[in-house]
């Protein structure tokens, strides 16, 4: 059981290793592939049938880096600039009263591993690697998705993509087939909305490399991906 009270029943593994450079939201980085592995009391192939007949998932997960850092009942979202407070359950802050988050994420695949029992391969999370999963549901298009609703203070991310410029022997170090989501992450915009400075060098880490770069107006350019110190993944 988690400090929350809740039943940890797997863990996300993907290639983000810190929070920061996380896409903001889920589903905006669709290139980013994710394994869900199960906790051994929850593998069997049974608790997953029919699972495979959806193409997106709910996954209900915890904050577990903010386990210790307390909640505010305001906070200033970065698409405000950081400078404009509003209240906490206008938000989709991590410090909140219970650290409990919610991704809709498109299922790839279900796999059966020998070792791991049944794992699910999912497209699009926003998730750390090693995010506790306290449950999973399938999406149902016909009472979940709602065209018309409002998006208040939560722009389309399309509106502040950045042109990413990374040479062929600067991504030499990633493997190829995890350059797309690397690259797509960038594109967001990882830094707070209130920064920029263009000769501040920015890192994040990714499928273990520490990536740097800088942003300059709409343009950001990378400009190394070094192994991280073992010490530090």
């Amino acid at each position: 059981m988690s400090e929350s009270g809740l039943q940890v029943i797997g863990h996300v593994y993907s290639d983000f290793e810190t929070k920061f450079g996380i896409p903001r939201q889920s589903s905006i980085v669709g290139e980013a592939l994710s394994r869900v592995v199960m906790e051994p009391e929850f593998r069997r192939e049974e608790f997953f049938r029919g699972l495979e007949e959806f193409s997106h998932i709910w996954l209900i997960w915890q904050f577990s880096e903010n386990l210790q850092s307390g909640w505010s009942p305001t906070v200033r979202p970065p698409r405000l600039g950081g400078n404009t407070r509003v209240g906490v359950f206008a938000t989709r802050s991590p410090f909140r009263p219970n650290p409990v988050g919610l991704s809709c994420v498109r299922l790839e695949r279900i796999e059966q591993d020998a070792e791991l029992g049944t794992v699910l391969w999912v497209a699009g999370a926003d998730l750390m690697n090693g995010t506790p999963v306290f449950d999973i549901k399938p999406y149902v298009p016909y009472c979940d998705a709602w065209p018309e609703a409002r998006g208040g203070f939560a722009v389309p991310p399309q509106g502040h993509l950045l042109r990413v410029e990374a040479a062929d022997a600067v991504l030499a170090p990633l493997a190829a087939e995890k350059r797309a989501a690397l690259l797509a992450a960038l594109a967001q915009d990882p830094r707070p909305a209130y920064q920029d400075d263009p000769e501040r060098v920015y890192g994040m880490r990714f499928a273990g490399l520490d990536v740097r770069f800088v942003v300059d107006g709409g343009v950001l350019r990378v400009l190394e991906l070094t192994p991280a110190a073992a010490g530090n993944r």
